[in-house]
């Protein structure tokens, strides 16, 4: 099987959602794993760098490749079975189209990225993807039941929960932040976990078999306006608890998402339904799980009595509601976009989490940000996203300086400095500042051991030792 090396083609497969731009010398397309094997056992035999993409929505640069070969997972795209317990597929098919593939049956598959109409299921594994509804579900780790996977070394192999890590691998032992994280490698005891969230590092998935679940058999939409910040997080702190309290009660949001001021002014730019006063918002779903009178009845008290702004507060029981709220939602990232445009300069976006007592912490320094900025996420996982947004190429400076300052914060907090883009080749340094050097030294180890030329993804999570 020979490489394309037309320049035109090429071109399309040299950056993703960090903007960053790659180069290769060449681009394979496989239609099965054994292609994939005999491509992972030239590049071995040849010393070339060879790179898996996707679906290219990393925002970490995890997809840009730095030379030598891309390896496409485009074509290993069917749908193999969908049943009551697991569904298969293959690593390159889109999530999205695979979870409604499942959910015409009748079953669940929780993990949602927002990217999950663009991004590969393999892609997502690779990651630990998470999104909105990692609040209720938690990431993609726990709902992997097996893997096919090509090891660095050309070997193809199946892969779940009872297969020990082979003997000889120096496994990284260092204790992960007790907040939602996908940062480095995961301190696994078997080798499907230590694979999922590795970044293409140590194999390439080319199938997998996930875990499914009821369906729920109504969800009904929120998004509820406050006047102030402190008014949206106490309501977010009950809403917490009672969920963790009981996971199907009356108040018992799946998410929990937090739209600043600037975001709302973003949004209503667009569809017109932000009302004066509000200073915040909160976007929240619920799945309906017994009494839906019950369930509007604990929200609308709980809104209340956090002075919500009740009379505005947008509520929706079916679908296609569901869908409008979801517009409103995405036209934040659409507005920010549209001002990166303007600016003709990047936007400075962070990924990190906290334990949540110092959640507040947080706000207070996002909240000192140096520009212009737009802030929302995943707050009921404190879990935000800051959005800086510079006009020139000091104030780009600036907010990179500024985002190592968060970052570092973060990790004093008992934080992540990735909560769920991973690390990629951009956060190289946030990662150190996480673990510290003895486990970079340990995640180079295992990378070293596994990959002795460093030809998988080299340059992801860790430098590379040549």
């Amino acid at each position: 099987m020979q490489p394309v090396t037309d320049p035109e083609i090429l071109a399309g497969y040299l950056t993703d959602a960090s903007n960053v731009q790659g180069r290769a010398d060449g681009l394979f397309r496989p239609t099965s794993a054994e292609e994939v094997a005999a491509i992972v056992r030239e590049a071995q035999s040849t010393r070339t760098p060879l790179l898996v993409t996707a679906g290219q929505t990393s925002t970490t640069a995890g997809a840009v490749p730095m030379g030598g070969w891309v390896l496409s997972t485009e074509n290993l795209s069917t749908v193999h079975t969908i049943g009551r317990d697991t569904a298969t597929a293959d690593a390159g098919v889109l999530l999205g189209a695979f979870q409604d593939a499942i959910e015409a049956t009748g079953r669940f598959y929780p993990p949602d990225p927002t990217s999950r109409y663009d991004c590969a299921l393999g892609a997502s594994i690779a990651t630990n993807a998470s999104g909105a509804r990692s609040f209720r579900y938690g990431p993609t780790r726990p709902w992997v039941e097996s893997v096919q996977v090509v090891l660095a070394n050309g070997d193809l192999t199946e892969v779940d929960r009872g297969t020990p890590i082979p003997a000889g691998w120096p496994v990284p032992r260092w204790h992960e932040p007790h907040v939602k994280t996908a940062a480095g490698y995961y301190p696994a005891d078997n080798l499907l976990d230590l694979l999922i969230g590795s970044e293409g590092t140590l194999g390439i998935l080319t199938r997998a078999t996930v875990r499914l679940t009821d369906l729920p058999a109504a969800v009904h939409g929120i998004v509820a306006f406050f006047p102030t910040r402190a008014s949206a997080l106490a309501f977010v702190r009950t809403a917490r608890a009672a969920q963790r309290a009981d996971c199907n009660g009356p108040l018992s949001p799946r998410c929990l998402e937090y739209l600043d001021r600037n975001c709302l002014e973003l949004a209503g730019s667009r569809v017109g339904t932000v009302p004066d006063g509000a200073a915040a918002a909160l976007f929240c779903e619920q799945e309906i799980h017994g009494d839906e009178d019950e369930h509007l009845q604990a929200w609308m008290d709980a809104l209340e009595a956090h002075g919500a702004l009740a009379d505005d507060t947008l509520l929706t029981t079916d679908d296609a509601g569901r869908a409008e709220l979801h517009a409103f939602r995405h036209a934040i990232p659409a507005g920010i976009n549209e001002i990166v445009v303007r600016n003709g300069m990047p936007k400075v976006g962070t990924d990190l989490s906290v334990p949540d007592d110092a959640l507040e912490a947080m706000f207070d320094l996002y909240e000192q940000a140096p520009v212009r900025y737009a802030l929302f996420g995943h707050v009921g996982d404190n879990h935000l996203h800051l959005n800086l947004l510079p006009r020139t190429a000091a104030e780009l400076e600036t907010c990179k300086a500024y985002y190592d300052r968060l970052a570092a914060r973060a990790v004093e907090l008992g934080g992540s400095v990735s909560a769920e883009h991973g690390i990629g080749k951009l956060k190289r340094a946030h990662l150190r500042t996480l673990v510290g050097d003895d486990v970079i030294a340990q995640f180079r180890r295992l990378k070293q051991h596994v990959d002795p030329g460093w030809i998988l993804a080299r340059g992801n999570l860790v430098e590379p030792t040549l």
